[in-house]
């Protein structure tokens, strides 16, 4: 039996049809289709034209389907605010006579992509070591992209249970006298009381620390000025930043190799917290859009010192696995995963 994928975001609509693997457990993609969700007047539309497509024709209708989407979920129902769209998974359902279909937060989808993983889909950044008495049923999924996302699983078997969270929205803790000016900047620019980590650790956040370094006297020759000058006119260019930083960063810009350095640190001491909180023995998953970006630098020592600069408690980070999810299209793959699960159900 084949079954359908989706990762439903406020800009692109990534669809998928799979069917299981002969030799093993993981979804194999037979077709899939990105679509632009402006485009669109609504998610009922795109699925539509999706089935319709030559090549989902020829091939076996799926008979379960799931819906990673971003947005407020409740009672299989969900709100994409930014398009103004109201999706029902049960409607859907009944639209387009799927056996079973769920609607699922776009990031605690993930976790049910974690027992399916090939070799080629992650790296590992620390093995990590056996703990008397830990279980290692325990996973934590951490991902910085357009936010932060953070998620967290009981793996047993083929048995998966997830656990949302919201903790990309806990207070930003700054550790040095630079992060707690940019702290400072960021409150008064943004008008707001205060700062989380998901305003630090995210690709807009890189941007935001990158608009606080170039606004110091030193930095009004920088190239980047001229992006500054174009955000105050259109917030949009905002996006075009972090590949810029990343860019100028790698041929030795020293001003964005510190917004790097800042954004690295605050993301390694948060993932060192997060892993504490969890105790998360089975494995401390880094996922999200920047993930693939940046996975050289999570195993470099700056990164590494930060996530271990936890005191008394830093031992205990040394045996929690740390892997970097490779797969940029992870969330579409994890969809798949879970359809799969509910062609049992």
């Amino acid at each position: 039996m084949n079954f359908l994928a989706c990762d439903l975001g406020g800009t692109k609509v990534l669809l998928g049809i799979f069917e299981k693997e002969i030799n093993d457990d993981s979804p194999k993609l037979i077709f899939k289709k990105k679509y632009i969700s402006s485009d669109w007047d609504s998610f009922e539309l795109i699925l539509e034209d999706f089935l319709l497509q030559n090549e989902c024709k020829n091939i076996t209708y799926p008979s379960s389907a799931c819906f990673a989407v971003a947005g407020p979920l409740s009672n299989n129902k969900a709100k994409i605010i930014n398009l103004s769209w109201d999706i029902s998974g049960n409607s859907l359902q009944n639209k387009f006579n799927f056996k079973s279909c769920e609607l699922i937060n776009d990031f605690a989808v993930q976790i049910y992509g974690i027992p399916y993983l090939k070799k080629n889909q992650y790296t590992t950044i620390q093995n990590g070591y056996h703990c008397e008495g830990a279980n290692n049923d325990l996973h934590t999924i951490v991902g910085a992209g357009t936010g932060l996302g953070i998620a967290r699983g009981i793996i047993s078997g083929e048995k998966v249970k997830v656990l949302a969270s919201e903790g990309g929205h806990v207070e930003y803790s700054p550790k040095s006298k630079s992060e707690w000016e940019l702290k400072i900047w960021l409150k008064n620019y943004l008008k707001v009381d205060r700062i989380s980590c998901e305003r630090i650790i995210s690709g807009t956040g890189l941007s935001r620390i990158a608009e606080w370094r170039l606004s110091k006297p030193d930095a009004q020759n920088h190239p980047l000025q001229k992006y500054l000058k174009k955000i105050k006119i259109f917030d949009d260019v905002r996006k075009e930043l972090p590949e810029k930083i990343c860019h100028l960063s790698k041929e030795g810009d020293q001003l964005m190799i510190e917004v790097e350095r800042i954004w690295l640190g605050a993301y390694a001491s948060l993932l060192g917290d997060v892993a504490l909180q969890e105790l998360c023995f089975g494995g401390l998953w880094i996922s999200g859009g920047t993930a693939s970006k940046h996975f050289k630098n999570f195993k470099s020592d700056l990164f590494m010192k930060q996530f271990f600069d936890k005191g008394r408690l830093k031992d205990i980070l040394k045996t929690i696995p740390m892997k970097v999810i490779l797969d940029e299209e992870f969330g579409l793959f994890s969809a798949a995963c879970r359809a799969k699960m509910l062609l049992k159900n």
